[in-house]
């Protein structure tokens, strides 16, 4: 009897990666496991599992932990971890005021992160680039016993296919910038990221809305644990949603060209400094009143068309927030109220500003997980 010439048959090599990513990613959800649990998790053969772990085991991805008891017949099972020995991610920031670069291992313990204070905006992209990539490669070199898998890079603007298309905060335009690195690099959106940070390094749901302050205002929406990115790839530009008209505008332009955008009554150099605040400075009290109904507005658009039960402030929104809150929530509540049974809960970021480079490594350190055939026997030099 002859099998269907439709179907294509299944390589070894195939399977092989496809069940080594089954292996490793139920490692990573719910590891320690034993052999034994692994084959019942996964559905495969007790003999298949320990080839598959002995691959794992040889790529530096897993390791093994002390022997306990594995429930049959009270014979000792090893449990299997992920190792963060051998495997890293590195993921790389460009804000307006600074640079960024962490190294993560395949734990997510952070190994290094390294801040470099300049002004963006005062240099060609080019520039900017050459000295991010010697920041991260000083941030590599002193994890010299981990090989970095993948590099992904956050840019507060649109992205797409490793082009920035406009970040205007930054003045870049149509920025090839795997091209300016010379090395291979993911771009991603900022916000975005800084969303995939909050999820797998801080504390948030799998269903919220990220509000990224910063001297630009982006957003990312993760719906079921998954980030929403758009059909173009370019949804979250809060910044750019207008919260003022006419007079209340006040005439002042936003860098995008327009009026009354967001971000220029809750962008970062909008908003006073939390000492001021603390202080009890009348002046940073009201400029820090007017961002938070600002938010409100536009957030109160954002919950109406999206329904996030969560919506989390960071950047520098975050340390801001026992004085944006008020504001932002009594203006929630005034466009919200009548339509909506529930209010979403408003929450600081408990990532802070570390939230978009973590996204960035977090990134890599998925892939990995997904596919670890890809990245056994690879070696990223950055």
């Amino acid at each position: 009897m002859h099998a269907n010439s439709s179907q294509a048959p299944v390589r070894h090599g195939a399977m092989r990666a496809q069940n080594l990513g089954l292996v490793l990613g139920e490692v990573a959800r719910g590891g320690p496991l034993t052999r034994a649990a692994l084959a019942e998790l996964t559905g495969l053969t007790k003999t298949t599992v320990s080839r598959l772990v002995a691959d794992l085991l040889d790529a530096g991805l897993v390791a093994e932990a002390p022997a306990v008891p594995d429930g049959e017949r009270g014979r000792p099972g090893v449990e299997i971890s992920l190792s963060g020995d051998r495997v890293a991610a590195l993921g790389l920031e460009v804000n307006v005021a600074y640079l960024a670069a962490c190294v993560v291992d395949l734990t997510r313990r952070v190994r290094v992160r390294r801040v470099l204070r300049r002004d963006n905006r005062a240099d060609r992209p080019a520039a900017v680039l050459a000295a991010l990539a010697a920041l991260g490669d000083a941030a590599v070199r002193e994890v010299p016993g981990l090989r970095v898998a993948g590099t992904v890079l956050a840019i507060p603007g649109p992205v797409g296919g490793g082009r920035v298309h406009n970040a205007p905060n930054l003045g870049w335009r149509d920025v090839d910038v795997p091209a300016l690195l010379g090395r291979p690099v993911t771009v991603e959106n900022e916000a975005n990221l800084a969303a995939l940070g909050e999820l797998e390094f801080g504390a948030a749901p799998r269903d919220f809305l990220y509000v990224s302050g910063e001297t630009g205002v982006g957003a990312g929406l993760v719906s079921g644990g998954a980030l929403f990115r758009g059909a173009s790839g370019m949804a979250g530009e809060l910044g750019h949603v207008a919260v003022a008209s006419g007079a209340e505008a006040g005439g002042r332009a936003c860098r995008c060209g327009a009026t009354g955008c967001l971000e220029v009554f809750a962008g970062k150099e909008a908003l006073p400094s939390p000492e001021a605040l603390a202080s009890g400075d009348p002046a940073a009290l009201d400029a820090c009143a007017r961002a938070g109904r600002a938010l409100g507005i536009a957030l109160s658009s954002a919950v109406n068309l999206l329904d996030p039960g969560t919506i989390v402030l960071g950047g520098c929104y975050t340390p801001l927030f026992r004085w944006l809150s008020p504001p932002l929530c009594e203006v929630l509540a005034e466009r919200l109220a009548t339509l909506r049974p529930d209010l979403p809960v408003l929450v600081p970021s408990a990532t802070g500003p570390d939230a978009a480079v973590l996204g960035a490594a977090g990134q890599v350190l998925q892939r990995v997980i997904a596919d670890p055939a890809a990245y056994a026997e690879k070696t990223t030099d950055m």
